[in-house]
């Protein structure tokens, strides 16, 4: 895969274009038959956001695309990764595998879909999001999903 969330049946770069720009198919190609990777790249920079797995190898239990029938092989060290950029103050989550194989790193309390929960990482307070899965099966409109996402970039102060 070029980059994170290709797939055009999961909504996650349509929540962003919402939130940001007013406008679902804000990063897709004129054809609207994919996203635009470096458009997203470029963006995200900007604002500060980096992507990242919570798995660094996993195992498919069945052909589809459930995270119940994920694996995890080998967890991404997420602290090494918060030592690299030092002013992270937050960690989204988009599924409960991803959270709960996080949770196993740190000290954290899950939270509930659509909010966070405190915890501490060496000498700072971070935020564990756990946000609604973007994927198409997740029983949520879009534009539902979005006034989520909405809410936390603006705690984050990523937007007004």
């Amino acid at each position: 895969m070029e980059f994170y969330y290709p797939n055009l049946n999961n909504d996650m770069w349509r929540i962003f274009g919402l939130v940001f720009f007013g406008d679902k198919n804000y990063f897709l190609r004129e054809d609207q038959k994919a996203f635009q990777p470096d458009k997203l790249r470029d963006f995200l920079t900007r604002k500060g956001v980096a992507i990242f797995d919570t798995a660094r190898s996993i195992r498919r239990l069945q052909d589809n695309a459930s995270d119940k029938f994920l694996e995890v092989v080998e967890p991404t060290n997420i602290g090494e990764l918060l030592d690299q950029i030092p002013l992270c103050q937050a960690i989204v989550t988009t599924g409960q595998k991803a959270t709960d194989t996080l949770r196993v790193q740190f000290d954290v309390e899950k939270p509930k879909v659509g909010h966070y929960t405190e915890f501490h990482y060496k000498d700072r307070v971070m935020r564990l999001y756990r946000m609604p899965s973007t994927s198409r099966a997740y029983p949520l409109a879009l534009e539902k999903k979005a006034v989520f996402y909405r809410e936390m970039f603006a705690q984050l102060q990523l937007i007004p």
